[in-house]
């Protein structure tokens, strides 16, 4: 960062106007987002096979991990085989969401699937002090039908079911997987944004190499996991 890193300084009325400038777009984005939403809520769907997966007490069918639920968004998490920690992207992301309780009211479950096999997987979870009900697909074409497949990378599925019937109905990857997250919209509003060498940013703005400021999964266990230390 150099000593000039600093937006202009401005009386109120100019800043005010360039807000508002600003604000126009950022309520045209709302919109056409609103009108995304739609869209998606008229997408049609597919029919799943019954898939078995492994869960924390053996064995369940992908219709009865909606537990008393029509509705079902699955994180696939990426897995790589016997490494002590997993990608940290998926970690971080993942480590988001404590309190999903919410998603009762509107019929729905939010979980986590993976490849590993489910003891490593579950060990996992509690190493990074994750909070989220997780699966394996390890001895199911799940993780590979629906874009993660075992090597392969992350990816976000929703699901509807109509008695035991289960069909797939949106489908999202890379940086489609950012709408879910608090992470990168409470950063987009700082003034050096994700300092991320990629971002359009005024010349002189701090700017390190992708993924620099992320934190690692072990950084995420040594927070949040079993070893970590007692609020």
């Amino acid at each position: 960062m150099t000593a000039n890193a600093l937006p202009p300084v401005v009386d109120a009325d100019t800043w005010q106007h360039e807000l508002d400038a600003l604000r126009a777009r950022e309520k045209a984005a709302t919109r056409e987002l609103d009108a995304i939403a739609a869209q998606r809520r008229r997408l049609p769907m597919v029919r799943m096979p019954d898939y078995t997966l492994e869960g924390a007490d053996g064995p369940v069918r992908l219709a009865d991990v909606f537990g008393d639920r029509r509705q079902l968004i699955v994180y696939n998490h990426m897995w790589s085989e016997g490494k002590e920690w997993q990608c940290s992207g998926c970690t971080g992301f993942t480590s988001q969401f404590t309190r999903l309780e919410f998603l009762q009211a509107y019929d729905a479950r939010f979980v986590i699937v993976t490849q590993g096999p489910i003891d490593e997987a579950l060990a996992y979870k509690r190493r990074v002090g994750n909070r989220m009900d997780w699966y394996s697909t390890a001895n199911s074409p799940f993780g590979t039908d629906t874009g993660a497949p075992p090597g392969g990378g992350y990816a976000v599925n929703v699901f509807l079911r109509d008695g035991d019937a289960v069909y797939r109905t949106w489908h999202t990857d890379g940086r489609g997987t950012e709408q879910l997250s608090h992470s990168f919209p409470l950063i987009d509003l700082l003034p050096y944004g994700r300092q991320e060498e990629w971002q359009d940013s005024p010349e002189g703005w701090p700017q390190s190499p992708t993924f620099s400021g992320w934190s690692t999964s072990k950084e995420i266990a040594a927070l949040y996991g079993t070893d970590a230390p007692e609020a």
